[in-house]
């Protein structure tokens, strides 16, 4: 798998492949921590490692474990181990929630603790798992065989997954009417409303909780508060129109809900260790040192 993935990925960054859903990830020295918005998947580190930061929660994802997110979660991540002649390399796999609804009714699920746990974790990689990635991957060299075999290969994948240590976060979050479920569609809201003021009551009362629970359960997920969750949405939105040089500062900060263009610049600071423009300009810095 490693020396596959090492000539697919032959070059620093993120590479997508002939299966949508599969991403490859390469980096041929340590770097600095940079946030990053993690949707539903599996990550399977095959070299070298990483270190992810949830909110107060640290994970290390190195070889011989895998990482599974159950919700769209920010994070800061920071490749810890790497070099040119052994490079950090990874697998990730985008989770289709509505598969895994349907293939919940055919599953055992083990007793787990999970179902309190927080929307990303890290476990013990087995074969049953590793199995179904390898020949998909194999797949990749082979198109025709690929379109034929490759939904297959996910199907029994999903189903490892569920099977496996991280199974019961995965099918609560996917089952309607589920806590976790319901966390899933008010993280959906806010996605799309991020620039909107928001009323906690009301976001309770869209997904049929309390806002006590509500706040409990949002934070026991993603390890943060709605209301923080919602500021992490407009700083990496905003970031993106910056990088993407769609606007200046002060209308980048209105674009995605600030009434304070000095209140922005404070909270964006913090979040990224540099004021929107020295962050934008380090930022191109860095890409254009690794297209070098």
């Amino acid at each position: 798998m490693t020396a596959r993935v090492e000539r697919l990925a032959s070059s620093q960054g993120l590479h997508a492949t002939a299966w949508s859903s599969l991403t490859l990830f390469r980096a041929d020295s340590v770097g600095a921590p940079t946030c990053a918005m993690y949707g539903p998947g599996l990550g399977l580190a095959l070299q070298g490692a990483k270190q992810i930061l949830l909110g107060q929660q640290s994970f290390l994802h190195e070889p011989a474990s895998y990482m599974v997110n159950a919700v769209d979660v920010p994070v800061s991540s920071q490749v810890v181990r790497a070099s040119a002649e052994a490079p950090c390399l990874c697998l990730t796999f985008r989770l289709d929630l509505q598969c895994i609804r349907e293939l919940l009714p055919g599953v055992q699920l083990r007793r787990s603790a999970a179902v309190s746990a927080s929307g990303l974790s890290i476990s013990p990689l087995d074969g049953s798992l590793l199995d179904p990635l390898l020949r998909l991957v194999r797949l990749l060299d082979a198109p025709r065989d690929l379109e034929v075999l490759g939904p297959l290969l996910e199907r029994e994948l999903l189903y490892r997954l569920l099977t496996g240590e991280q199974g019961a976060l995965l099918a609560q979050i996917a089952t309607s009417g589920s806590q976790g479920h319901q966390v899933s569609r008010a993280i959906d809201w806010l996605r799309q409303h991020y620039d909107e003021p928001l009323r906690i009551d009301e976001l309770a009362a869209r997904v049929n909780m309390s806002a006590s629970s509500l706040h409990h359960h949002f934070r026991a997920i993603t390890a943060m508060s709605p209301l923080q969750y919602q500021k992490q949405l407009r700083l990496y939105e905003a970031r993106r129109l910056l990088l993407a040089d769609q606007c200046d500062v002060a209308t980048a900060a209105h674009r995605v809900g600030y009434e304070s263009p000095s209140q922005f610049s404070r909270e964006y600071s913090r979040a990224f260790g540099a004021p929107p423009l020295r962050d934008v300009a380090r930022l191109r810095l860095a890409d254009a040192g690794s297209a070098a």
